[in-house]
């Protein structure tokens, strides 16, 4: 199965980060409130980036690269 990181921006600015197995249904999930915590505070726009990975330990390793870069830095991960 598929994983997949992606990158949303909030309605605040700000960047979340987060990995799953269906992108679609989790920003649906995100945007109506049953996301994490911090989405339901700071609703996310829009997807603005996002990348497949084969299983969900290599996609989890790489969130946790992405959440310790600098905010400047986030986008050019995904390059």
């Amino acid at each position: 199965m598929t994983w997949v990181l992606y990158l949303l921006e909030c309605n605040n600015g700000a960047y979340y980060a987060g990995i799953t197995n269906d992108l679609n249904a989790r920003f649906a999930a995100h945007l109506s409130g049953k996301g994490a915590r911090y989405t339901r505070a700071n609703p996310p726009i829009k997807i603005i980036a996002s990348k497949p990975y084969p299983d969900r330990a290599t996609a989890s390793i790489a969130e946790a690269q992405l959440k310790h870069l600098p905010r400047h830095k986030k986008l050019q991960y995904f390059d």
